[in-house]
């Protein structure tokens, strides 16, 4: 069986022309998103820089990166893979590695940084599936595999492989969430689920609990005293670590 050839350079950038219109409920007319979004502009550029780099054609590639940043405040290196239907929303401060490699149909937005941990060589930046959605300010590091059909959360830091079907939120990411099924198209910022309130209501929860506890008396064996006090102590230590990463979230 032979394989399909890869699509040409003007099959790509059509793909992510029409992807705009399906993600981004603004853009109404072509002329306007072709004039005026710098986002697809970083893109196109991108396209361009990138087949000269499979051309094995030097500097050249690095050129045309550096005037895709200077006009649109993104940062795609050339050498990173990147596949059709490619959308960023907006687009301001996005930077991508040359080691990256993105999937199909894939959205990100301000903010997003797919960058490495370290000056290791080889690869060392993340792998993004198909369909996967990264939300605002978020900041994927180091040589992992995001799954297919993934939403990570606005300002998510995620330095573990995350699994097909997942929600992503925190810092440090944390699956919250996994589906046997597509995510819409598209990101939900207002209903992501948040793992640090939820354990907050656990923790209060337990709070309660503890504190409603009888406490022996003081005949009673102090070894399970002592024990209560323990645990109410980790208890408001987690609270305070909680408080602490969720003001630094906020920030």
């Amino acid at each position: 069986m032979v394989a399909p050839a890869p699509p040409s350079l003007w099959q790509l950038i059509r793909s992510d022309f029409r992807a705009i219109f399906e993600r981004d409920p603004a853009a109404t007319s072509k002329i306007e998103v072709a004039l005026t979004y710098s986002s697809f502009h970083a893109i196109l550029l991108y396209r361009i820089a990138h087949r000269l780099v499979e051309l094995h054609i030097p500097l050249l590639p690095r050129i045309i990166s550096t005037l895709g940043r200077f006009l649109s405040g993104v940062e795609i290196h050339p050498a990173a893979k990147i596949g059709p239907r490619f959308v960023i929303d907006h687009g301001t401060g996005v930077v991508v590695g040359e080691t990256t490699e993105i999937g199909d149909n894939c959205l990100l937005f301000q903010g997003v940084t797919l960058g490495g941990t370290g000056k290791e060589r080889g690869k060392r930046h993340p792998t993004l599936g198909d369909h996967v959605v990264v939300g605002a300010g978020a900041k994927i590091l180091g040589s992992m595999r995001i799954g297919h059909d993934t939403k990570i959360g606005s300002n998510a830091v995620v330095l573990t492989p995350v699994p097909d079907h997942s929600t992503v939120v925190g810092v440090p990411g944390r699956v919250a969430r996994i589906k046997g099924e597509l995510p819409e198209e598209g990101m939900d910022h207002v209903h992501m689920p948040d793992p640090i309130a939820e354990r907050f209501r656990q923790i209060e929860h337990t709070l309660a609990e503890v504190a409603e506890r009888e406490l022996p008396s003081r005949e009673a064996d102090e070894a399970r005293i002592a024990a209560l006090e323990e645990e109410l102590a980790a208890l408001h230590r987690e609270l305070d670590t909680l408080r602490a990463v969720s003001a630094a979230q906020k920030k």
